[in-house]
């Protein structure tokens, strides 16, 4: 089909959504609608003794106008497919939006003399940044309006930002394409104006001590790879200073300044292996000097308090220990140990106070936080109420205080903010995120659960449904996981989700190997040569739910996105009898030619969690899992595939090849439907507020719709 044809058929699709009244649960087959055809041009690789075929190899051809006008024709036809559920988006949409209190207020948190704070008013879809000097009941003062910077932009993120020590100037990166590319730009905060200052594909950035000098790390233009860091003196328009490059492909580069603000880190890092390199916050112009050399296999991470750097490092061990040097003699030769690798306890981070440090860590599959006196060595966990939730350390600018600023929420708690008193040993809840629209905790029930693999392992399952359900097998369940990178795929409270759970669906998690839930043994058993753990892992917890009644197969929806949408690939195709829909978002499908494909982004970088497929071992082994390279002729479940035009994390035709493919092979008569965010749009999606809501209703549409619930 020529380019023409492809406009015509698009714009002929487009026509039909308007007046089509096809029901949702309607096949592919319905003389109504059909969904449209890719062409066929096939592309061959040699590799390994064995010849892959790609047919759909030329929708990687982002500019062809075939490529948009397809996507197009595929967003047309799953419009058609869903009209008769606009009503119920509309309901979902009004719903959820009761449930968020849109004009709102943030938790002010202290930094120098000023308070910094974040709100955000009814009908605006972005956050307003903002500050008083000395007191709440000082004037305010705009830092940032992210919905000025988003006029006459369809996607605009705010990345991160940071002021200089003596509050005048403002450091700032944003992305306004959805592909993950910052702009690094200075506002000078006294006149408001935004300085000359600019750098392209900023990664991460830190200020010394002198208010002047900033640090930031650029990353490579095609790998998209943070791999230098350069010297940018404010106001100054000549060129910035090199300061390092990283040449492994393997390695990124991030920057930050210690909380004391006694120290520069220049941090290079893959997913087994880092090195730091470190300079006097106050010396801007002193020579960088390294750590501790890297050793493959090892990562450590450094931070620093009075006369030592403590470092947190798994040489020991897979879970971390925590270690203190002097910084004036840093290599591991005198490195003393403060609290040693635990087979059972993660350690996942440490924060450092003057007199105070804080371990983040797992146990039990559980978020940990343990308080300890520097003096004293006297030590303390901040206890935690419920069976499945998050806690987090929040943002904490004060290196000399008492006071630790921590997050926690779960299914049924909305976010709360709370200061613990580290001397004392008391928390006071300082905000919970009001819940307007009747929510009431009450109503639901929360529960862990756990499956057994075939190997014996008990993988957790959390849970949230209507206190009192009848769970008899034959309600409906939606089931997510996630379970790559050692990622810990915690429990976060979504008012969304009530839209579902109010509806009877019972909602779980599964947490299953690959991710960091019960520490790095959990996810080196889902990574590399285990990854297949990972998806047995999700069958057999689906199996589980069924079988202890939880909900019916025919009524089961799975959901997953990313790496999760790796997983929603390859358990469709090991078991499409299990699931009756599927929510594949987007998903990394296409592993074999994008592994191969060192040109990508990430591409290199992922060979320490995937494999590298140009070794055979490697290749045999990925070869049995890819979904794209193992969709074959047999029956599938019902399947929405989504994904963005401009994501940079996982391109577009990965799942439009899968579709594609998919279409051409399958046998049975279940929908499939394929929507491509072509307005600018990143890995997360939509990037304003009420436009997200828009695609989680359209989501939910479909969820309920396919659990046989209509309104």
């Amino acid at each position: 089909m020529n380019k023409q044809s492809w406009r015509y058929f698009a714009l002929s699709m487009l026509l039909l959504t308007a007046s089509c009244g096809l029901a949702a649960a309607a096949a592919d087959d319905s003389p109504a609608v059909k969904p449209p055809v890719a062409k066929k041009v096939p592309k061959t690789t040699e590799i390994n003794g064995t010849t892959l075929v790609d047919n759909y190899f030329w929708l990687r051809e982002k500019s062809n106008p075939e490529v948009r006008a397809y996507l197009e024709a595929e967003n047309a036809y799953t419009d058609a497919v869903m009209k008769p559920t606009e009503p119920l988006q509309k309901k979902l949409y009004a719903e959820m939006l009761s449930r968020i209190k849109e004009t709102d207020v943030d938790v002010p948190y202290r930094e120098g003399d000023y308070f910094y704070y974040s709100r955000t008013q009814a009908g605006q879809q972005y956050a307003i940044f903002c500050r008083k000097k000395g007191s709440l009941d000082a004037t305010e003062e705009v830092m940032l309006d992210v919905n000025e910077l988003a006029k006459g932009q369809k996607f605009m993120s705010l990345g991160r930002f940071d002021v200089s020590d003596d509050g005048n100037l403002l450091a700032y990166i944003t992305d306004n394409t959805g592909f993950r590319q910052y702009t690094l730009a200075m506002k000078d905060l006294r006149t408001g104006k935004v300085l000359a200052d600019h750098v392209e594909r900023v990664d991460s950035f830190a200020w010394a001590n002198d208010n002047k000098t900033l640090f930031y790390t650029i990353e490579d233009e095609v790998s998209k790879r943070s791999y230098r860091m350069y010297r940018h003196t404010a106001g100054s328009a000549g060129p910035d200073t090199l300061i390092y490059e990283e040449k492994d492909e393997r390695f990124d580069v991030y920057v930050n300044r210690t909380r004391s603000r006694a120290y520069l880190f220049l941090t290079v890092g893959s997913h087994t292996t880092s090195e730091a390199r470190y300079i006097p916050a106050g010396q801007p112009m002193a020579e960088w000097k390294v750590l501790e050399p890297r050793k493959q296999g090892v990562e450590y991470y450094p931070d620093h308090n009075g006369s030592s750097f403590y470092i947190r490092v798994n040489d020991t061990g897979r879970n971390f220990r925590l270690v203190k040097t002097p910084v004036d003699a840093p290599g591991s030769a005198n490195w003393k140990e403060v609290v040693p690798e635990r087979n059972d306890v993660m350690l996942d981070d440490v924060d450092f106070f003057k007199n105070y440090y804080v371990l983040s860590e797992r146990e039990n599959g559980l978020p940990q936080m343990r308080v300890t006196d520097l003096a004293t060595g006297a030590a303390r966990r901040i206890a935690f109420p419920e069976p499945a939730y998050t806690a987090y350390v929040q943002v904490n600018r004060q290196y000399d205080t008492t006071k630790l600023r921590y997050g926690y929420q779960s299914f049924i708690t909305p976010a709360s903010v709370f200061d613990y008193d580290m001397a004392a040993g008391t928390s006071v809840l300082l905000k919970q995120r009001e819940i307007p629209g009747g929510f009431d905790r009450s109503k639901y029930e929360v529960e862990q659960i756990y499956a057994s693999a075939s190997d014996g392992v008990k993988v957790p399952i959390s849970m949230v449904h209507l206190k009192g359900l009848k769970l008899d097998g034959t309600g409906p369940l939606f089931l997510t996981a996630y379970g790559s990178y050692g990622v810990s795929n915690d429990i976060y409270f979504n008012s969304d989700l009530f839209s579902l759970v109010d509806r009877g669906v019972v909602y779980a998690v599964a947490h299953i190997r690959g991710g960091g839930e019960m520490g790095k043994a959990w996810h080196d058993d889902g990574r590399m040569m285990h990854k297949k753990n990972t998806f047995t892992d999700f069958i057999v917890s689906a199996e589980y739910l069924v079988a202890q009644g939880y909900g019916s197969k025919n009524r089961l929806v799975i959901q997953g996105a990313s790496a999760g949408g790796l997983l929603m690939g390859a358990v469709l195709n090991m078991r499409p009898d299990l699931f009756h829909a599927a929510l594949v978002q987007v998903p990394f499908v296409d592993v074999m030619n994008t592994m191969l494909d060192e040109t990508l982004p990430l591409t290199v970088g992922e060979f320490e969690e995937w494999g590298n497929p140009k070794e055979k071992p490697a290749f045999d082994y990925m070869l049995t899992y890819s979904p794209y390279d193992n969709v074959v002729a047999k029956d599938y479940p019902n399947m929405l595939v989504r994904t963005s035009f401009n994501d940079s994390q996982v391109m577009y035709w990965e799942p439009a090849k899968y579709v594609a493919k998919m279409r051409a092979l399958r046998t049975d008569h279940n929908i499939l439907i394929f929507k491509t965010n072509l307005d600018p749009a990143g890995h997360g999606g939509m990037s304003g507020r009420y436009d997200r809501l828009k695609d989680v209703a359209f989501n939910y549409a479909y969820f309920l719709t396919q659990m046989g619930i209509s309104n």
